[in-house]
């Protein structure tokens, strides 16, 4: 069920307004016919929330494209033009660079690049972020980027890396494929962020855009000797940016302050 202010909405209002088979048309009818209450207090929050889904889902084609490699985060590489790779592994957005400009050159210059799945993941939503948005609100809400996994989150992104506890699985939803007996000589392959495609496919970064079952079998093949566990998909688990809080900071005035400054930055990682 969807609401708005509280009372029910029916997806007929709008399902119009998008082609056959779009992301926005498949999210419509899953959440309408769900168990779960999704809650909204404006139409453009839904709206809000339908593009950015469908822009999660397009720049994880993006990026599977772009020839963006895997490494850890102590073999990691960066496009120096536009970003600062820390001691950690992680990227610094340099001074005097746009974001806009930043998060692009990734997609575009991808074999400039190279780092862990869940970095990917982060670089994912900024992609969205940036296609949805215009272009100078992007840059004012985000003037600062730092690129490491989970670490030091925009605040407006802070829920992307926290999953959750949910009733669906949702197209452009993070979801995690687990190896609870990974190999310890491949800890990196003890999981698998992916990003939820349509046709019951998923993106994860250094598997590409696979079927489950091929996940599972890469993740079977990097388990320890004698291993009796398999590989799985957490079936009602996933991590969602908080879509109406970014819908709500699309609205507000360009006036967010540059305050997110990356230092001092964490230990190297050995190894």
């Amino acid at each position: 069920m969807i609401t708005i202010s509280g009372s029910p909405f029916q997806i007929s209002e709008i399902i119009g307004d998008y082609s056959e088979n779009s992301v926005e048309r498949q999210l419509l009818e899953q959440m309408s016919k769900s168990t779960e209450t999704y809650r909204y207090d404006t139409l453009e929050q839904l709206k809000f929330e339908l593009a950015m889904r469908r822009e999660i889902v397009e720049a994880a084609k993006k990026l599977n494209r772009s020839g963006l490699k895997f490494a850890v985060f102590h073999k990691s590489e960066c496009n120096p033009d536009y970003w600062e790779r820390t001691s950690n592994g992680g990227f610094l957005l340099k001074s005097g660079v746009k974001p806009s400009d930043a998060i692009r050159d990734i997609f575009t210059n991808g074999r400039k690049y190279a780092t862990e799945c869940a970095t990917a993941m982060v670089i994912l939503y900024y992609k969205a972020l940036l296609e949805v948005l215009p272009e100078e609100k992007f840059n004012s809400l985000f003037p600062s980027i730092y690129l490491m996994n989970w670490h030091k989150l925009d605040p407006l992104l802070r829920e992307a890396g926290a999953p959750e506890t949910v009733t669906d699985i949702l197209l452009g939803d993070r979801g995690y494929f687990k190896n609870p007996e990974v190999d310890p000589k491949v800890s990196e392959l003890q999981g698998e962020n992916v990003i939820v495609l349509p046709d019951e496919l998923y993106y994860g970064h250094g598997v590409g855009i696979t079927s489950a079952d091929r996940i599972i079998r890469m993740l079977n093949a990097n388990r320890i000797e004698d291993a009796t566990q398999s590989a799985y998909f957490i079936e009602n688990s996933a991590a969602r940016p908080d879509f109406k809080k970014l819908a709500n900071a699309s609205q507000e005035p360009a006036s967010r302050p540059a305050i997110l400054h990356w230092r001092p930055f964490p230990q190297p990682i050995s190894g």
